[in-house]
């Protein structure tokens, strides 16, 4: 039986764990920052009557409790940057542990932090272990549109948009959309970050300061499936605003009429093969009547469009978390992303029967 570590005790965990057990694998261990959760059977998260016998605890023990209980692999499932969750990483790697995250930075990192994934990387291979970036975006940002460009005579752009409901995701992810955000804190601390030069973006993320939006990982991510060289990514994130005021349980504010309850967010990317990539994602806090949409096309012969009426997102995000944990488990050491991982497949059998 697979055993899996969780980090991060939020809204996401109570799926992660709950799909872990029903894929006849096991919880041995998790741990969070909130001490409002910190104590608590892992059962009380996932909303189930029967203890699991598994207390969450502090994340400063992190070290101390993955030597105790020894565990194949950890989910991450708490920031969206990678210097976010670099030094638990970190820990994981040097104790061998292999690491799946629902850090969107992490689906294809080498293209926003070169220095950290490189860090990284080092580590994950010289415990021999594997550090990889997954979730939604996976399959309805990578995968899914690969295997449409795979029925493409000849493509000239694809073009993408996302949307999805911040409030669903944590207080980090929708503060890193600007969401409660004034119009001019939005212009200062994110939309500035697009009028720099391309030399000054460059510098940036040799740097390891770079913020990009999650469209930045996604473009690079298609180009390395695609087998595509990018020459030349540039990006434009708009404050999204609503005509009334907005309650946000995750930020705990209500969001004023006019202010930002996130942000859509554009990366263009062109290649010497002459194919653009052009992304958008919107991620906000939802009005009443907003739902979640995927809609993308390949513009070419023939031109394809696909469009995922309101998917589950944050269900489909963790689903493809659980079923991914044999391809980690398996992939060489080192920092991978799952362009590079067999694609995702529906795990009929425990999760253990997948591993070579």
């Amino acid at each position: 039986m697979i055993k899996v570590f969780q980090i991060g005790c939020g809204k996401m965990s109570k799926y992660t764990m709950r799909y872990v057990y029903e894929h006849d694998a096991e919880i041995v261990g998790a741990v969070d920052i909130n001490p409002n959760v910190i104590g608590k059977d892992i059962s009380e998260i996932m909303e189930i009557e029967k203890p699991k016998d598994v207390m969450i605890r502090s994340l400063k023990e992190l070290d101390i409790y993955l030597k105790e209980s020894l565990p194949d692999i950890a989910i991450i499932t708490t920031m969206s940057l990678l210097k976010d969750i670099r030094d638990v990483a970190r820990i994981c790697l040097s104790n061998g542990v292999n690491v799946i995250t629902t850090c969107e930075e992490a689906f294809f990192a080498s293209n926003s932090n070169p220095t950290l994934w490189k860090e990284l990387d080092v580590v994950a291979k010289a415990n021999k272990c594997t550090i990889t970036g997954s979730g939604y975006q996976d399959i309805f940002w990578g995968n899914l549109i690969s295997v449409l460009s795979g029925t493409t005579h000849k493509i000239a752009k694809i073009k993408g948009s996302s949307s999805y409901n911040v409030e669903d995701y944590g207080i980090a992810l929708a503060e890193a959309h600007g969401a409660g955000y004034s119009l001019e804190k939005f212009d200062k601390e994110i939309a500035a970050v697009d009028r720099m030069s391309e030399e000054e973006r460059k510098a940036i993320i040799e740097s390891g300061d770079y913020a990009p939006s999650y469209m930045w990982n996604t473009v690079g991510w298609l180009a390395d499936k695609l087998g595509l060289h990018i020459t030349k990514t540039s990006q434009v994130c708009v404050p999204q605003t609503c005509e009334e005021d907005l309650e946000s349980s995750t930020l705990g504010m209500t969001i004023k009429a006019g202010d930002a309850t996130g942000m859509s967010a554009v990366v263009t990317a062109e290649t010497e093969e002459g194919i653009i990539l052009e992304a958008e994602c919107i991620g906000k806090v939802y009005a009443p009547d907003e739902v979640d949409t995927n809609e993308w096309t390949v513009i070419g012969e023939p031109e394809t469009t696909i469009t995922v009426k309101q998917p589950a997102t944050v269900e489909l995000t963790c689903a493809d978390i659980v079923n991914r944990i044999p391809d980690v488990i398996n992939a060489e050491s080192g920092f991978i992303p799952t362009s590079q991982l067999p694609e995702p497949t529906y795990r009929i059998k425990p999760l253990d029967e997948y591993l070579k």
